[in-house]
């Protein structure tokens, strides 16, 4: 800890400043959320998409390119990766959905849909402070995006149609553009990717690896935690109203979130450590599998039910518990190194 620095050793507490920060502004400044609302790229609010743009970018600097490739060759990881994405976290959702939520089918689709949007963009950020493998969770990340633009729109039809039908539960018709979805992950990954890639390409043949890692990147990465600031008070800044009016709504909410958030991370990282993987693979494997695209959630529940929803409110709460919940995570994983991995905590330290 005392090798951080101020900004990453209470990061926590910023984390918490920004929400709060966020909540009072949207109460108390009228028509802010309008305001901020007033510009969007796609869906998302034109701040919120700055922010998360800046966000990204820094992570995705620090990328080797050229290691990455040899990610991709690890079929175990990947294999894993997709299963407890894309099978294990939305029918996770599902069930905890119905088991907390079934007397509110507006929040219980809010809850499934944000099921179904896999991170794309935070995780960078958690995996980065937990020590995870960035060129890992680099490549599970696009390969995330692929699987979104491809599966979004099917597995919905089937956790809000098919799967209720067959178990004699309430069904849910929703339509769902590809498009949308699409231009979603083009713009939030692509562009901070394509500006990561070229910044080391350029960086590295200009200037050498040296001056780029040690001069370059130390100057950059604390702008991933700006944006993050940033756009954390944004997001509750738009949606404070809507948060502070519906408080034991939010709390019902709340609880199969954090319990989501917790058995995904916990069952991940027990698969990565049961699998063999070292603990940069398995922390990297446990924050994808367990975080969630709230921007993509929310801004897909807005699109089809509306931004006054149940299914929007279900949206907005997500990263109201999720922000939290990870950044105790990253403590937990770092712990887990020292108590698991014994061996790889002594050479980091060397």
């Amino acid at each position: 800890m005392a090798r951080l620095s101020t900004l990453d050793r209470y990061l926590p507490l910023w984390i918490a400043a920004a929400m709060a920060t966020g909540l009072l502004l949207g109460n108390v400044v009228p028509g802010l959320d309008e305001a901020l609302d007033a510009i969007k790229i796609g869906s998302v609010s034109l701040p919120i998409a700055i922010g998360l743009l800046v966000m990204m970018y820094p992570v995705l600097a620090k990328v080797r390119y050229d290691e990455a490739r040899q990610v991709t060759g690890e079929r175990k990881l990947l294999v894993t990766s997709i299963v407890l994405n894309w099978l294990a976290g939305p029918a996770l959702m599902f069930a905890l959905a119905w088991i907390f939520l079934a007397d509110l089918p507006e929040y219980r689709t809010g809850l499934i849909i944000v099921g179904l949007a896999r991170c794309i963009a935070m995780v960078l950020i958690w995996n980065d402070l937990a020590c995870g493998d960035r060129e890992a969770a680099a490549v599970l990340v696009v390969v995330n995006s692929v699987f979104q633009i491809i599966a979004f729109s099917a597995l919905a039809w089937f956790y809000l149609q098919t799967l209720p039908g067959w178990l004699g539960l309430e069904t849910t018709s929703a339509g769902f553009s590809v498009w949308t979805i699409a231009a979603m992950v083009l713009v939030f990954l692509g562009i901070p990717l394509l500006a990561g890639y070229l910044s080391r390409t350029v960086g590295e043949r200009v200037k050498g690896r040296d001056w780029y890692e040690n001069r370059f990147l130390p100057k950059a990465g604390p702008w991933a935690l700006y944006g993050l600031l940033f756009t954390i008070v944004a997001l509750f800044a738009l949606q404070g109203d809507t948060i502070v009016g519906n408080p034991l709504d939010v709390a019902r909410i709340s609880l199969p979130l954090l319990a989501y958030f917790v058995l995904m991370f916990a069952g991940s990282f027990l698969a990565g450590y049961r699998l063999g993987f070292g603990y940069e693979k398995t922390t990297t494997l446990a924050f994808t599998a367990a975080g969630n695209n709230f921007e993509l959630a929310i801004a897909v529940s807005i699109g089809v039910f509306g931004v006054t929803s149940g299914q929007a409110l279900a949206g907005v709460v997500g990263p109201l518990i999720e922000v939290p919940v990870l950044v105790g995570l990253v403590y937990v994983a770092l712990w887990a190194r020292r108590r698991l991995y014994p061996h790889e905590q002594a050479l980091s330290q060397v």
